[in-house]
């Protein structure tokens, strides 16, 4: 019904997002109704919304492959993504000057200036402070956590689905759209 990992289901219902609880085995359990809410929500918001004719997602990674996979998994659907590459944050700090792009999605371990260096570059920006940025990473949340992201960034873990991926898109598009309104 969610079109999204597992994981992401997790983070929703740890986020209060979805409402749930746990069985003492440790197993959530999530409401239909709750489910039902959130996907009623996220349709409304998607058209209600006034939104940019198409949108730019710049995506930076430093595996070139990786790139290849998160541009195809951004591409043909429903929402209308310009998507831009950068292989460091070096690089993707000028894309960022160049196309003012929505959104960022990107790495945190890549040579140079590294994903965490770059969300803090943007972060201390008047420009780009409140720039959507979701994080895709093969770190673990803890350690991620502890190398001191800053709060309200979504992770995602590598590998990660396609579906998983638009699913964040389209929520850090949905929250853009309510901030600039």
């Amino acid at each position: 019904m969610l079109g999204v990992s597992h994981r992401t289901v997790q983070l929703w219902v740890e986020s209060g997002t979805l409402e749930a609880w746990k069985t003492a085995g440790g197993h959530r359990r999530i409401a239909l109704a709750s489910i039902e809410r959130h996907v009623e929500h996220r349709r409304q918001a998607m058209l209600e919304r006034t939104a940019p004719a198409r949108y730019k997602v710049l995506l930076v990674d430093d595996d070139g492959s990786t790139l290849a996979l998160y541009k195809a998994a951004t591409s043909g659907e429903a929402l209308p993504l310009d998507a831009v590459v950068a292989g460091n944050g070096f690089e993707a700090l000028i894309r960022i000057g160049e196309t003012r792009p929505h959104l960022l999605i990107g790495d945190l371990t890549m040579p140079g200036v590294d994903g965490l260096r770059m969300i803090r570059t943007l972060r201390a920006s008047e420009a780009y402070r409140d720039m959507a940025i979701v994080v895709l990473s093969g770190l673990d949340p803890a350690t991620i956590r502890a190398m001191g992201l800053p709060n309200g960034i979504p992770v995602l873990t590598k590998p990660v689905a396609p579906g998983a991926l638009r699913a964040a898109i389209e929520d850090a598009l949905l929250v853009e759209a309510h901030a600039e309104r």
